[in-house]
């Protein structure tokens, strides 16, 4: 079931609020929340039901581990440490089983000169998001920074809809008080009516923007031999704002939904493509994996604490780990690795105090992101090469009618305009929902938003990070 779909947005979305509240409004308060876990685990299994044991596995699993951690479990002689690394290889070993054992069997026929059979194993859906989130849950519980929570609220922790499938990535501390805090047992009609605007906005951005710019990255890359430089451009460029609308807009989506319930999802996205530099980037983009990567492996491998050289190779580990952790598959790694190296060489430039006009820091650092997911998004090395060799030394096409002649003519240029008009001067979701107010502006805009993207919903499309 997706986000931007009628089955959604009309049945399953209002149906689930109205029972919950109609539970609450009768005071059943630990029964309404099983009601939203079994709601919760109606849309995950909607794709594919076979994948349900498998995320209840998982959950079972990761609170008996973390309540042992915490002392909630009262156990003699029990070595922490071991039980820590097992949760967590255990954690890594059902991830690595569905997510790379492709990945490992080819590049292991390659070195060796097998043939081993692949698996062809279909990726559960939302493994790498719910993994992470409990592995961040275990490291917790062993630093006693978990509380006695009961199996129930845990279970909407890990699996309360809005965030299951593609995040944000969620901590305990706070989520976990959401669910006990009495005012948020009781509809709260400014959550709901901001919830719909956020919704909204995240709805026009998928379906309005994200997915116009998929016919141009689409076609781009299936005709990546054969583009001239104007196309690869426009190729490279879709793919990035599509890739930011999607996404930001599956957060906007989130957020929106989750805010009906009364429960407040971090921020994920603040304009990243306003970013300066790499790092101020990486403080914009995917939020909470970014903290994620920071806390749980960053620093553990010592941060920044043991000088220079470290710190870089600190840095350039992590974001091999965040590069891996998005796709089985080399193209992943390298991208990964070019942003942990961008890092470092912007940690080694800020120690000589150079500044660099603000326009030419924005513009060096958007092109750099521009390019590098390219690599993010080509199926393989080749079709990356052949679009980066082609935006800076390629055939430039004498007839301007025949620029994009590889290309479906679609968005048009009004759509780039937009694209680029939200990105550089309009203001977030997150800033706009600060200035929300319930008013006639406000509903209005909403509506317009909704109705708008509504009319795109003919053709549904999925979010490209339910493929992560």
């Amino acid at each position: 079931m997706l986000f931007n779909s009628y089955e959604f947005i009309f049945f399953f979305l209002p149906l689930t609020f109205l029972t919950y509240f109609y539970f609450l409004d009768k005071k059943f308060i630990r029964f309404s929340k099983l009601f939203l876990v079994l709601a919760s685990l109606t849309f995950y299994s909607w794709w594919n039901l076979i994948y349900l044991p498998l995320i209840l596995s998982s959950l079972i699993f990761n609170f008996l581990i973390g309540n042992i951690l915490n002392n909630n479990l009262k156990r003699k002689r029990v070595h922490k440490k071991i039980i820590l690394f097992l949760g967590i290889a255990l954690n890594l070993v059902l991830l690595g089983y569905f997510k790379y054992s492709d990945f490992f069997i080819v590049n292991y026929n390659t070195i060796m000169g097998t043939s081993h059979t692949l698996l062809h194993i279909v990726l559960p859906l939302a493994i790498s998001f719910f993994t992470f989130q409990q592995i961040a849950y275990l490291v917790d519980s062993y630093y006693q920074d978990t509380q006695e929570y009961d199996f129930l609220n845990y279970s909407l922790f890990v699996t309360f809809f809005p965030q299951l499938i593609a995040g944000p990535i969620v901590h305990h501390k706070e989520m976990m008080p959401q669910f006990e805090n009495k005012y948020n047992f009781v509809k709260n009609y400014k959550n709901i009516a901001l919830g719909l605007f956020i919704f909204s906005i995240g709805l026009f951005k998928k379906v309005v923007i994200a997915d116009n710019f998929s016919v141009w990255a689409n076609s781009g890359f299936e005709n990546a031999y054969s583009l001239n430089m104007i196309e690869a451009w426009a190729t490279s460029l879709s793919y990035t704002f599509q890739l930011y609308f999607d996404f930001s807009g599956y957060t906007d989506m989130a957020i929106g939904a989750a805010l009906l319930f009364n429960i407040r999802l971090p921020i994920n996205f603040n304009s990243p493509y306003k970013a300066l530099n790499i790092q101020d980037f990486w403080k914009r983009w995917h939020i909470t994996l970014s903290r994620f990567l920071r806390d749980y492996i960053y620093i553990p491998l010592g941060g920044n604490r043991k000088g220079d050289i470290k710190t870089y190779t600190n840095l350039i580990v992590t974001f091999f780990i965040g590069g891996l952790w998005h796709g089985a598959g080399w193209t992943f790694i390298v991208w990964g690795l070019l942003h942990g190296v961008a890092l470092t060489i912007f940690k080694i430039y800020e120690k000589f105090n150079f500044t660099m006009p603000k326009f030419f820091a924005w513009f060096l650092t958007f092109n750099f992101i521009n390019i590098t997911w390219i690599f993010f998004r080509a199926s393989d090395f080749q079709e990356a090469i052949a679009i980066l060799s082609t935006m800076f030394i390629g055939k430039v096409p004498l007839d301007l009618s025949a620029n994009l002649e590889h290309l479906n003519a679609n968005p048009s240029i009004y759509g780039w305009i937009i694209a680029i008009f939200i990105l550089i001067f309009f203001k977030n979701s997150i800033e706009l929902s600060k200035q929300f107010k319930l008013n006639i502006y406000y509903f209005t805009f909403t509506l317009i938003l909704f109705l708008t993207a509504y009319g795109e919903l003919n053709e549904i499309s999925e979010f490209l990070y339910f493929n992560f």
